[in-house]
This record gives structure tokens, C-alpha cells and sequence, in this order.
């Protein structure tokens, strides 16, 4: 045979990458570095969006040394047989469902900003930047709340006693509690007759994720949290009888003060 004109040698082959990338290597380079680059930019924008999100109403208080408190239940039955509720049989009070949730900071008229629902850990914080916003206008806290975090609620009350604000409970609104630690901070505070104010013992609930306090530890900080409570109301000008009542009162129940015993033990001011 000719060898000029004897059968030709294959092709080399291209490597596996040439392949993959195609007839124009540099073009199918430049769409994969941009399809990588739009699927790492929407993963930044879902990650900084979940660190933002607010914390849900039914995180545990991130303070290790503070005990967690349990869900906050409106309208806890009395543990008085003879006093039931105040406003109880009032059809206008807030409904439960409106009060579990974490507490709403809204400034009303005439100076007044309304502090509604549960109180949450982080409370304070949007609670005194709230206050830092609307500056000298604000001169009352109107306070309807079944309680909650006990820490944030002796953060607002320091808050509120700087500040030299009134406190105020309207007539079909309820404070208990953790809530009165806030109310009686107020110089002025005021209960309108019909207001349910009333307050039980502070206890160490379980916090997910965390080794589980035995009865010894879970006593022992309870205690210190109630110790810290009943300081905080004699700072105020209150008397301790007050916290006496909550630390004698379970807390699947509540002590409602009449209006004569908040105007004794100076839970309200005259």
C-alpha cells in the first residue's frame, strides 16, 4: 500500500474537562461562575434575614443565671375564695389570645405608651428604645399584661423610674404577675377601679437545650429572683407585704389585690 495514501491516524481525543466545557470553554466558564455567584448571593440574603427575624414569644430567657418563666396564663383563677377577678364578667377586657402574645409597645395620645401582651426576653431593650425615640413626649405607661419574663419586667421599672413616668392600669386591663414589678415603678400609679392587678410565685421552668435544674438549683434561683423582686418594690416606696402575697400563692393561681389593699400597701398611690 501507498503510504501516502495509507489509512490515517486517529484524532487525539480532548481531555474530559474540554469536553464538559464545550465548543467555547470560555463562555460556558462565565455562566457557571454566574450561576454560582446567584445561588451564593441568595443563600447570604436567607441566612441575614434569619439572623434578623425577632426571637418567637416562646424562647426561654437567654440569661443562664435567671430561671425561665413558664408561658404566661391571663385570667389566672383567684387564690382568694372570697375576691374573684376584678373585671372578670366586664365582655370588653382583652381577650387571652391577645395578651399571650409578646407584648406591643405603641404610643397613644396625650403621652401615653401602651405596654400590651407578654412580656418576652428582649422586652426591655425594645422597650427602652422605644422610650429613647419618642424622648420627653411619653409621660405614662399604660400597662395591660398577664407577666413573663421577671428580668425584663425589673429592667422596665428601673427604665420607668429614671424616666420619673406614671404607670396606669385602665379598668378592664389586667397586670400580673411579673407586670406590677413594672406598675409600681410609676411615680404616680394609677388603678382603675375594675383593673385586675395581682401577682404568685416566682418558679425555675426547664429551658430546651440546657441540663435540667434539679429541686435544689431550681429553688435556689427562684429565690434569688424573688429576692431581687421584693427589693425592687421597696425601692419603689412599696411595701413588702405585696411580694409576701405572691411568694404564698401557687402559681396555677393568683393574688388580686382589692382596690382598699393596693391603696394600703401603696401598689397604688393615692
Amino acid at each position: 500500500m501507498d503510504a501516502a495514501t495509507g489509512p490515517s491516524s486517529p484524532a487525539p481525543r480532548r481531555p474530559l474537562w474540554r469536553r464538559a466545557l464545550g465548543d467555547r470553554p470560555d463562555e460556558t466558564l462565565l455562566t457557571l461562575v454566574f450561576r454560582a455567584l446567584v445561588v451564593l448571593t441568595v443563600l447570604v440574603v436567607v441566612w441575614d434575614f434569619q439572623e434578623r427575624e425577632p426571637a418567637p414569644a416562646s424562647l426561654p430567657n437567654a440569661d443562664p443565671a435567671a430561671p425561665a418563666q413558664a408561658p404566661a396564663v391571663p385570667y389566672l383563677p383567684s387564690a382568694r375564695p372570697d375576691i374573684a377577678p376584678p373585671g372578670e364578667d366586664r365582655p370588653d377586657r382583652p381577650p387571652d389570645s391577645e395578651l399571650r402574645q409578646a407584648m406591643t409597645i405603641d404610643l397613644l395620645a396625650d403621652g401615653r405608651l401602651e405596654a400590651k401582651g407578654t412580656i418576652t426576653p428582649g422586652t426591655a431593650e425594645r422597650f427602652k428604645a422605644e422610650l429613647e425615640k419618642r424622648g420627653s413626649y411619653v409621660k405614662a405607661v399604660v400597662l395591660s399584661s398577664p407577666g413573663g419574663s421577671v428580668a425584663d419586667a425589673l429592667s422596665m421599672g428601673r427604665l420607668i423610674r429614671e424616666r420619673k413616668l406614671d404607670t396606669r392600669v385602665e379598668a378592664k386591663a389586667l397586670c400580673a404577675s411579673s407586670c406590677p414589678l413594672i406598675f409600681a415603678a410609676g411615680v404616680k400609679r394609677t388603678a382603675q377601679p375594675g383593673a385586675a392587678i395581682g401577682v404568685h410565685q416566682v418558679f425555675a421552668a426547664h429551658q430546651p437545650g440546657m441540663a435540667r435544674l434539679d429541686g435544689a438549683e431550681g429553688m435556689a434561683q427562684a429565690q434569688r429572683v424573688s429576692a431581687e423582686a421584693q427589693r425592687h418594690l421597696v425601692s419603689m416606696g412599696v411595701d413588702p407585704r405585696v411580694w409576701i402575697s405572691a411568694m404564698e400563692t401557687p402559681p396555677q393561681e393568683m393574688f388580686y389585690f382589692t382596690a382598699e389593699e393596693l391603696r394600703e400597701l401603696k401598689l397604688a398611690t393615692p
